[in-house]
């Protein structure tokens, strides 16, 4: 894995630029798969071509997610944390 410590570095630049170009990959491949999705009458090979592409690029969202998560810092999470104005937990009110 490469350090990104240095948040101006140019790993860390490098990295974000990486992962800018990767996301929008992953737009254009969703615009473009949405269009053979709407089509009623897409050839099977189609389908599957756009799933696989898509597949592709979920696996590299994720790898960015888990890579910037793991970047950040985890916020400590406690009970009270997860009471809303009302008091009631966020369990309790999306129940």
């Amino acid at each position: 894995m490469l350090s990104t410590d240095d948040e101006g570095g140019f790993m860390s630049r490098l990295a974000d630029d990486f992962e800018a170009a990767q996301l929008a990959m992953g737009e254009d491949v969703l615009m473009q798969a949405r269009k053979v999705l709407d089509d009623p009458t897409a050839p099977n090979a189609e389908v599957r071509y756009s799933a696989l592409r898509l597949s592709e690029c979920l696996t590299d969202a994720l790898r960015i997610a888990e890579c910037r998560g793991l970047r950040l810092s985890a916020p400590d999470c406690t009970e009270e944390d997860d009471e809303d104005a009302d008091g009631e937990s966020t369990a309790e009110a999306s129940a």
